[in-house]
């Protein structure tokens, strides 16, 4: 009788270590769970409660409120160099139409041109004269470039075609298109004749009916010196002019002009007394502090997407594992922050940024243009980015909210609105072209019915459509009423009102909560607050453990 005692005895013992087993394993479960709840909380807190949380300070905070102040002053002061470049260049250029063309006044550019055969010859001779008389009429420091010893010659081509016998009065033409080429070349060093040289020094003669366009190029170099009294080192600049005769309409109008192409290079021997060369090494130290905090911030914010990218791995693993379900698409890209990969971009433009502007100041590189695009975009970026923390607080971060909601359907609205505006282009251009000066070309039409759209110019629009077809002009009508009426009072209304209505949405939101997502409402369970001491690390196993066991206990317990 004692045998089966100790057999029923030996099957009780067995199922209990079973039951142990089996309430251990759903304990570790509910741990990895609460686990993953937890770090979802902590991953999508602000900086205030992470610091609650865990103590840790808000270093990417305190580093991108640095980088602000930094950028901007490195910026400012990059700008003010960058001007004195720009109008040093510009105002060469005005001075070389005022040496090099004769009877030119400002603002004539689009109405400069010669009408007679004598004009032509005297406005080629006139810039040669002036090219040979520099060094004695111009006020600048100009001087001619030199290849070696010698001095570089002003070459006067002319294109033309290779055969053409033109008979207007008949309506007959015989024409060979293929262009051909003819120079002639004058030395600085030319002999004058009293002062100036005479059109029968040379064998030069235009046939004005083959003739395409004459072109006076030459080379000359100048020294920026505005620059020494802001403590900066003087640029040397190559100055490469034409001046282009263009006859290929044959309208009886040549029209002249000059045409500028500017080099900057480092200056080969130089030499400035006084503290120049202190001040540009403390703003070359004060760019590499620049490099340096956005190297820090960049380490940070990719240290926080790849964590965040993890995270989405580890949640998605979880659900399709716990609940043999997938996460949806928006859900996963919570976890892509938006914010730190603009934070990243500018990060790197500011460097490279940086790096040109270190190299300007040192006058190995002259790439203003490149420079000022990469340092503009880097700071327009990083003031943007402030915009992700002041989202934080509730009353700051409506605008932010209504961007978001709205974008997808602002997108899709504007690629409908994109095909009724191109449509306006390409006619306005093909009909309206001829007759108007703002749609001689696409580009043009765009900006003047983007201008339209805003309201701006209009009556000027209207009044420059030319009346020499009255079936244009009539038509001209119908298309700018119909456009102006379309687009303001329609489209941009829509527009307006797409915003409007998802402002209102998104504040109604703000006060009767916002729709839980799947991901929301998993991490809503957890409700232990961020100064609770549970999201320390080394306090957060034992605890979670603790808090398992009890719901497993509690949950078995009638």
């Amino acid at each position: 009788m004692e045998n089966p005692e100790v057999i029923v005895s030996s099957c009780s013992s067995h199922d209990d270590d079973y039951s142990y087993k089996g309430q251990s394993s759903i304990c570790q479960e509910l741990l990895l769970e609460d686990q993953l709840r937890r770090k979802l909380k902590f991953f999508f807190m602000n900086p205030c409660e992470k610091f609650w949380a865990r103590g840790r300070k808000p270093w990417k905070l305190g580093i991108q409120l640095l980088k602000i102040a930094m950028v901007t002053i490195q910026l400012v002061f990059f700008g003010l160099s960058n001007q004195m470049v720009v109008a040093f260049k510009e105002e060469n250029t005005v001075a070389f139409k005022h040496l090099f063309l004769k009877g030119y006044t400002d603002r004539m550019d689009d109405t400069y041109a010669v009408y007679t055969q004598v004009d032509v010859y005297d406005q080629i001779f006139f810039a040669i004269n002036r090219y040979l008389q520099l060094r004695n009429i111009s006020v600048g420091n100009h001087a001619y470039e030199k290849k070696g010893a010698e001095e570089t010659a002003m070459a006067i081509c002319q294109n033309f075609y290779k055969r053409g016998t033109i008979c207007p009065g008949n309506d007959t033409f015989d024409i060979d298109p293929q262009i051909e080429t003819e120079c002639f070349y004058v030395e600085p060093m030319q002999p004058l004749d009293n002062g100036t040289l005479r059109r029968s020094a040379f064998n030069f003669t235009l046939d004005f009916h083959r003739l395409v366009t004459v072109q006076l190029t030459f080379k000359l170099k100048a020294i920026n010196l505005q620059t020494v009294r802001h403590h900066e080192l003087p640029d040397c600049y190559d100055f490469t002019l034409t001046i282009v005769f263009d006859n290929k309409a044959h309208s009886g109008r040549i029209k002249i002009s000059l045409d500028n192409d500017i080099a900057i290079k480092e200056c080969k021997e130089w030499h400035v007394s006084g503290s120049i060369q202190k001040n540009t090494h403390y703003m070359m130290i004060f760019d590499a502090f620049v490099i340096l905090t956005c190297s820090a911030s960049l380490v940070l914010c990719t240290r926080s997407v790849i964590k965040g990218i993890r995270l989405q791995r580890e949640f998605v693993a979880f659900s399709l594992h716990q609940y043999n379900k997938e996460v949806s698409f928006s859900d996963q890209m919570e976890f892509v922050n938006g914010w730190y990969i603009m934070i990243i971009v500018s990060d790197v433009l500011t460097i490279i940024g940086s790096t040109l502007k270190m190299e300007i100041q040192a006058k190995s590189l002259t790439s203003y243009d490149v420079c000022s695009i990469l340092l503009g975009t880097s700071t327009m970026l990083v003031w943007l980015g402030v915009i992700r923390y002041l989202g934080f607080f509730q009353k700051y971060n409506l605008l932010i909210l209504t961007l978001r909601a709205a974008l997808p359907n602002v997108i899709r609205f504007c690629c409908c609105a994109a095909m009724i505006y191109l449509g306006y282009c390409f006619c306005g251009w093909i009909v309206l072209g001829p007759y108007h000066v703002k749609f001689r070309s696409l580009n043009m039409v765009s900006e003047c019915l983007f201008s339209l759209i805003n309201g701006d110019d209009m009556y000027a629009t209207f009044e420059k459509m030319q009346q020499k077809s009255y079936l244009v002009w009539l038509f001209s009508r119908i298309y700018l009423y119909s456009f102006i009426s379309l687009f303001i009072y329609m489209v941009l209304s829509l527009f307006i009102a797409l915003i409007t209505d998802t402002y209102e949405t998104v504040k109604h939101y703000q006060q009767e909560g916002f729709p839980e997502t799947e991901l929301h409402a998993f991490i809503a369970q957890c409700k232990d607050l961020p100064n609770s001491g549970r999201y320390r690390l080394e306090e957060e196993s034992p605890i979670t453990l603790f808090c398992c066991c009890k719901r497993l206990v509690n949950k078995e317990v009638p």
